[in-house]
């Protein structure tokens, strides 16, 4: 069975308390996962990001926006890399109060999106910014020899050697 995912557009108006919310991330989430929370969280991401693709970095921009995750930035982007800041007043918090938070979530997200924006294999790294500026910085890089395989590009077959 195939469970419907939420729209957007149904849930852009609501709100919901941030109390609620770092209840069930933070402390049901570390509960059930325990020592796997990071890798679990990182491809869950992954998955998310395949099942609400963004065409562009504006619209990734967006979808945190839209999902609470915080406000996105894009700090810069070179040939094979691009640096990626995330603040909000929930992360700020998160800081103050010296509250220890995984953001594997968003992490996976980013790699998967960017991995299909830019057409090769992506991963994602994790950079706290703490003491005065309470920013999380996402550092994605890609391989430009690695492209992704297409229906017009299929994956080459290897040949066994015997």
């Amino acid at each position: 069975m195939k469970i419907a995912q939420p729209h957007m557009e149904t849930y852009d108006e609501k709100q919901v308390p941030a109390f609620g919310y770092e209840l069930l991330r933070h402390t049901l989430l570390q509960e059930l996962l325990g020592e796997e929370i990071e890798p679990i969280l990182y491809w869950s991401g992954r998955k998310l990001a395949r099942n609400y693709p963004c065409a562009n970095s504006d619209e990734l921009i967006l979808f945190f926006e839209h999902a609470s995750w915080g406000t996105l930035k894009l700090i810069n982007e070179t040939r094979d890399k691009m640096k990626f800041e995330l603040g909000s007043d929930l992360i700020d918090a998160r800081f103050k109060n010296k509250n220890e938070f995984n953001y594997s979530l968003e992490n996976g997200f980013l790699a998967e999106q960017i991995q299909n924006i830019k057409g090769y294999t992506a991963d994602s790294q994790i950079e706290f910014k703490g003491s005065r500026d309470r920013k999380i910085i996402f550092l994605v890089a890609w391989d430009p020899k690695d492209p992704l395989a297409t229906e017009a590009t299929p994956l080459r077959r290897t040949k066994r050697k015997r």
